[in-house]
């Protein structure tokens, strides 16, 4: 590992913290870079400030201290960039928190702070135009040209929104699951049992999730056993992940109106999509609502996408346009 400039890209989820260190530069993909991941689900705070940000700086600088040692002596780190879910709609705490720890703990003048999306799109389309759909526990859709600049669709958290995504599929297998159990129209016997094989007794639901504060990870972490049971042959499991598609195929055709894009190049990002009865309904959704739309291979996550943002600001350029709190680049004195 050479001396000189170094870039740090972090990468906030639903259910977990991914951090890479690389040198400087233009990073293509991720080989060169030494990488960290935390289990640790995003937590919104009980004030009105959104995510949590002690909450994540105590998993993230941990996790920073063990990367640094992979940095050569005399080097620097030349920028930090931060992509993190809730930061257009929750993100005030982390932009008032984030920026002295981070300096501090780095010795950075720049920092990066972008929603989930801008680096979900970095990472899987560069700078070119296109729509990105990134899912996991939450889900949105991005849209960007340069004419345009960024174009979002859904990501309004699991409780007004993120249609399509692991929390929402997870929920709704629950629901039916309870339906089942009361004996309601609508329910499912084998989500009740694949519920109770995760969980525990359905009586004991609403304590094994409601007062949780990392209760759409938990939602989310149903959304296999439905997928599994849809698979299996389940009518409403497999209705369920059908109209998920739909609502991931509805908010990546939004994105793509609002910003001007009529053929776009279209990447699906993220965890939600290796649930494969999942993914073919997605693009089955796609080809009806989005037809004109190319699908191709994402460059890589949406730690890529950070990583590449913080590469951007340590070279003094950054090809995206500016859109707080969707993108804000901060200057700090180290």
């Amino acid at each position: 590992m050479d001396e000189g400039t170094w870039v740090v890209g972090v990468d906030v989820g639903g259910s977990g913290i991914r951090v890479a260190l690389a040198p400087g530069g233009w990073p293509t993909d991720l080989a060169r870079a030494r990488t960290v991941e935390v289990a640790a689900a995003a937590r919104v705070s009980s004030s009105a400030a959104g995510q949590d940000a002690d909450a994540l700086l105590g998993r993230l600088l941990p996790a920073l201290t063990e990367l640094s040692t992979g940095v050569p002596s005399g080097a620097r780190i030349g920028a930090v960039a931060v992509g993190a879910t809730g930061m257009a709609l929750l993100g005030r705490d982390l932009a008032e928190r984030l920026p002295g720890p981070l300096a501090r703990a780095t010795g950075t003048e720049r920092l990066v702070l972008a929603g989930d999306a801008i680096a979900a799109h970095v990472g899987a389309l560069g700078t070119g135009a296109g729509v990105t759909v990134a899912g996991g526990t939450g889900l949105v859709a991005i849209g960007y040209r340069a004419e345009t600049g960024w174009r979002r669709a859904d990501g309004w958290g699991h409780l007004l929104g993120d249609c399509g995504s692991g929390s929402w599929l997870g929920r709704a297998g629950l629901e039916a699951a309870l339906r089942a159990y009361d004996g309601r129209t609508g329910g499912s016997p084998a989500l009740l049992t694949a519920a109770e094989r995760r969980y525990g007794p359905a009586t004991g639901l609403p304590a094994a999730l409601q007062p949780h504060p990392d209760r759409a990870a938990l939602l989310a972490a149903f959304s296999p056993d439905v997928a599994a049971t849809a698979e299996e042959g389940c009518p409403v499991a497999g209705a369920l992940v059908r109209r998920a598609g739909e609502e991931i195929a509805a908010s990546a055709a939004a994105a793509a109106r609002a910003a001007g894009l009529t053929a776009p190049r279209l990447a699906l990002t993220g965890g939600l999509f290796r649930l494969e009865p999942l993914r073919r309904a997605a693009l089955d959704a796609l080809t009806a609502g989005l037809p004109a739309a190319r699908l191709r291979e994402p460059d890589g996550p949406p730690l890529l996408g950070a990583l590449r943002l913080a590469a951007a600001a340590a070279s003094g350029v950054l090809p995206w346009p500016l859109d707080p709190p969707l993108l804000d680049l901060l200057h700090r004195p180290a």
